[in-house]
């Protein structure tokens, strides 16, 4: 059987059309291109691992493909492993190369690429693989990584025509592989470049006035806040392209003061992502190995009263109920529920992270383990930051309307005691028609003794040689020089992003 020479383009964490350098690429080829997306059995059953990721997806695959059926194309879905599936494809295709985009995952991932780095030697496929977000494979340093990062992000966006492209169909014998359903939900972002682009516009033109303002707020920020981190994790959005259309909103609007205040967000996000390429055994070991002897004992009652909302401790609660439910939460109130697991119940954090990996809809291993270990005070560079759950609720639901949405026991619990309900008496819970310990939980710890006790070992600790020691060795390779000054992030929007009537070109 003569097999026909094709090419592969291979969708990650990249699901969509624009901006997409693999694509273009293999559309310039003369072999047609086999579009597929795996959802593989052994990441999706990996411990960071939820349906709501898969359902976000399956809704991204579905609205691109809409837009490819247009022109007669499809991303064809397959519920295997990746390896095994490509030899299937070796049996009808003579594949001479294969385009991805990097990524920066999960050990899974890791492990995966890994062993097709082999087995496209072994067959003699070429694999193509692009950068993203930024991000540089086998940086040694950090000394030039921003300038970097700020020329990626200024150069002009690729786009796709997806007229020219040509596509190749698979055979019969190789369809219907694809056996994963999900049922939508409601108080769930829906995937999709398609929703990615409403939010996008949405937040520059008009959500974005409240940004900085509600940007800490539990319940405010699911409005004022961009809410586009699911679609720069699954990659609906370039993050070129929102940074190029952040610019352009500049220019258009004149809010500069929270659209730069984004612009830098977007260099954040980044910059941890470099940091977890560079670093990937965060996903499981102290960054600083002077922090293994502390927080030695599991108490796995004390986690599930977390995970399942039974802290006593009304917004810690509130923030766990609503992430589970819809799979966002703001940073302040994710860095709180950290604190709180890490610091007041001093457990180690890998005792959390998968299970907060599992609740959030945009996890992006890159962001998350390097910010669980930050918060966790584990870097021993970083500044410890204890957030007290009581002044935290006080400060940013002060009338406890986001409490009471997500605790719906305390619902009538007066202003005065929604912080802290364990100090109503007998006739004062009688009249908020709750019995503490039993409607709800009294306090799971003494928060002050609790925050004194983390608060004296973790600098104890990262004061010792051993944490300072190690304390150069991360500085140096995650850090710049003193005498390396940051670039500023460039305000100028390059003329190739704007056509005439001043609107982004995709």
């Amino acid at each position: 059987m003569t097999r026909v020479p094709i090419h592969i383009v291979w969708f990650k964490r990249d699901l969509r059309l624009t901006d997409h350098l693999p694509l273009l690429h293999a559309s310039r080829d003369e072999l047609p291109v086999l579009l597929v997306y795996f959802f593989e059995p052994s990441v999706m059953h990996y411990k960071d691992s939820d349906e709501r990721h898969w359902r976000f997806v399956t809704q991204s695959l579905v609205d691109i493909n809409n837009t490819l059926a247009t022109h007669g194309h499809h991303i064809y879905r397959f519920n295997e492993e990746v390896i095994p599936t490509i030899e299937k494809i070796l049996y009808h295709f003579d594949v001479q190369k294969i385009f991805s985009h990097q990524e920066t995952g999960n050990h899974i991932t890791y492990q995966r690429d890994q062993q097709m780095v082999q087995f496209c030697k072994a067959r003699g496929i070429e694999w193509v693989e692009y950068p993203t977000n930024g991000v540089i494979r086998g940086l040694k340093n950090r000394r030039t990584w921003s300038q970097r990062w700020m020329e990626t992000m200024s150069a002009p966006t690729c786009s796709v025509d997806l007229t020219q492209l040509k596509t190749i169909a698979l055979p019969p014998d190789m369809m219907g592989h694809f056996d994963f359903h999900a049922s939508p939900s409601p108080l769930f972002q829906p995937g999709g470049p398609t929703h990615a682009k409403r939010y996008l516009e949405s937040f520059l033109y008009d959500r974005k006035s409240g940004y900085q303002k509600f940007i800490s707020k539990p319940e405010e920020s699911r409005r004022s806040c961009s809410r586009l981190s699911p679609y720069l994790a699954w990659g609906n959005l370039s993050m070129r392209e929102v940074y190029q259309a952040t610019l352009q909103a500049i220019q258009t609007t004149g809010d500069k003061r929270n659209l730069g205040f984004f612009l830098h967000r977007l260099h954040w996000h980044c910059h941890f992502i470099q940091k977890f390429e560079s670093e990937c055994r965060m996903e499981f070991e102290n960054l600083n190995h002077g922090f293994d002897d502390i927080r030695k004992e599991v108490k796995p009652e004390w986690i599930a009263a977390w995970e399942n909302a039974q802290t006593g401790f009304p917004l810690v609660d509130a923030c766990l109920n609503c992430v589970k439910a819809t799979g966002y939460l703001n940073f302040r109130m994710r860095s709180m529920l950290v604190s709180f697991l890490t610091h007041y119940l001093w457990q180690p954090w890998q005792e959390g992270a998968h299970f907060l990996a599992r609740q959030f809809l945009d996890y992006e291993p890159g962001i998350h383990y390097p910010q669980f270990q930050m918060l966790a005070g584990t870097t021993g560079v970083n500044t410890i930051r204890i957030y007290n759950p009581i002044k935290q609720s006080i400060d940013h639901d002060p009338h406890g309307f986001f409490i009471r949405k997500w605790v719906p026991v305390l619902q009538h619990v007066p202003d005065s005691f929604i912080h802290e309900p364990w100090n109503m008496n007998e006739e004062e819970q009688q009249l908020a028609g709750i019995k503490l310990g039993i409607d709800y939980p009294l306090p799971i710890v003494d928060a002050p003794t609790a925050a004194n006790f983390a608060r004296v070992n973790l600098w104890k600790t990262k004061k010792s040689t051993p944490v300072q020691n190690e304390n150069k060795v991360i500085l140096k390779k995650h850090t710049k020089r003193k005498s390396e000054k940051e670039q500023p992030l460039q305000l100028k929007i390059p003329h190739s992003i704007a056509d005439s009537s001043g609107k982004i070109v995709s």
